[in-house]
């Protein structure tokens, strides 16, 4: 990575899609190193292709033939390298550059239709008057009730310039009504900040993307601009799947003394090789302007808090891992995703490419997070009730051919805590009472926020006593298996 992997392709980090490090494409199908081809086993593929062809009862398109076999091959090594076609070679770059072509909203889901979590600003959906917690019962003519939210945004998205209709149903109003949207392409938001109260603020970076570094720096100088003495600061990466490893490296620097080791990758080739520090030179693309240059030093120093959940994977990872082994500051919440992986984006023609995996990332003390994740110092529930989401979401231990640590160890604790999170909500159905929905990060009711800002203040926090015993299970896994 670094300078070294900046010929390499495109570098990938993050649980869902990851997104682009680098922009150099490198012409894969022509690389001078291939590896000689098993002639028997290509044979064999001949055959089978030529028997489909011939045989199949009904005729088949060679190309999805080659690109069903590819995907195969590539699916079979690990969940997170993929073959992209056209289609989701395109969907994987709009992805990255956080630029789409919809109506502009953030969603979830809530009683089987979609919610709106917030509409982006400036965007048609915000102009249309679409408020937080509208709910869409139908896109144009389709129910939205039994599709999944994949499906809901593949219909809210499209071309520049066309019509969608909302059926919008607003609780607080009691009332339903459409509401005609002209799609345009969007820019997603990555980064969120606001003080919470006096002396204390809170930044929030949902994914590493093109431009969050530039963000990144413009909400703090705007933080430090209404607060010029902070006592205390929240960077909030739950729930943040990846992204750019130089939107990583970067945000660690905010924080770091220059040229503090920030992470370290290990592959099979001489490029997966590297280590990355705090420095201009191993997060700024093709030499631009630093923007970390204009931040007062006192963000170096200010006392900070992590807040992380099973959530947050790969490039908010490493930033965690970074501010935890340095020392800068205290990390709370759950333990992470564990996606200690790095992909490498190959293209194979102006409309295919291909991601594999290349590298394990390590933290600045050697820690492989692969399949661990990251161990919060302070452990939190998700709620002042306790959890009942956290211990359902998946983790990279819980993929499929996901790759191994070492001699990895059941975590009894958290299938415990599983089991009791999915009984709890069976009872919840058995009675038809539908269980209570989080509230949204940075608000009043978020309760790990909370217990953050009482940290800074040095207040009593409220820990979670079962994260704890988590905590204190997988220190003795640690320590049996070293």
């Amino acid at each position: 990575m670094g300078r070294k992997l900046k010929v390499a392709g495109l570098i990938t980090l993050g649980a869902v899609a990851g997104a682009l490090t680098t922009i150099q494409f490198q012409a894969f199908a022509r690389s001078a190193s291939l590896s000689p081809l098993p002639l028997e086993e290509m044979q064999q593929l001949a055959a089978v292709f030529g028997a489909i062809k011939s045989d199949y009862v009904e005729p088949v398109d060679e190309k999805k033939l080659i690109s069903d076999a590819i995907s195969g091959m590539v699916s079979g090594l690990d969940p997170h390298s993929q073959y992209f076609d056209k289609k989701s070679f395109k969907e994987f770059r709009e992805g990255t550059t956080g630029r789409f072509v919809g109506v502009g909203i953030e969603i979830g889901m809530e009683e089987g239709v979609v919610k709106v979590v917030s509409p982006i600003e400036g965007s048609p959906a915000f102009r249309a008057g679409l408020k937080s917690g509208d709910l869409i019962t139908k896109i144009d003519d389709t129910a939205v009730k039994g599709l999944t939210m994949d499906q809901a945004v593949k219909k809210m998205r499209g071309e520049p310039n066309t019509k969608v209709q909302l059926t919008i149903f607003r609780k607080d109003e009691n009332r339903s009504f459409p509401v005609t949207i002209v799609r345009e392409e969007i820019r997603v938001q990555s980064v969120r900040a606001k003080v919470i109260e006096p002396g204390y603020a809170w930044i929030r970076v949902s994914q590493f993307q093109d431009r969050t570094v530039e963000d990144f720096a413009r909400k703090l100088e705007e933080i430090y601009k209404a607060e010029p003495h902070l006592k205390g600061l929240v960077l909030d990466l739950r729930n943040d799947p990846g992204g750019l490893l130089e939107g990583a490296v970067a945000v660690s620097a905010a924080f770091l003394p220059q040229d503090a080791v920030v992470v370290s990758t290990k592959g099979q080739i001489a490029e997966a090789r590297s280590t990355l520090k705090a420095g201009p030179e191993d997060y700024l693309r093709r030499g631009g302007s630093d923007p970390l240059k204009r931040l007062p030093a006192a963000l170096k120093t200010v006392p900070l808090v992590v807040l992380v959940n099973e959530g947050s994977a790969s490039a908010s990872e490493i930033v965690a891992g970074a501010l935890q082994d340095h020392k800068r500051g205290i990390v709370m919440g759950a333990q992470t995703f564990g996606k200690g992986s790095v992909q490498t984006v190959r293209p194979l023609s102006p409309e295919t490419a291909l991601k594999i995996t290349t590298a394990r990332y390590y933290t600045p003390s050697g820690r492989s997070i692969q399949a661990k994740g990251i161990v919060p110092d302070v452990w939190l529930d998700e709620t002042a009730e306790g959890n009942v989401f956290a211990a359902l979401r998946l983790r990279e231990a819980d993929l499929e051919k996901h790759l191994m640590n070492g001699d990895e160890q059941k975590d009894e604790a958290r299938e415990k805590a599983r089991e009791e999170a999915r009984k709890k909500l069976e009872e919840q159905a058995a009675k038809k009472e539908a269980p209570k929905p989080l509230p949204e990060f940075g608000t009043a009711a978020d309760f790990p926020l909370e217990q953050a800002l009482n940290q800074l203040k040095g207040k009593p926090v409220a820990v979670s006593k079962s994260g704890m015993e988590r905590k204190a299970s997988l220190e003795v896994s640690v320590n049996t298996t070293k």
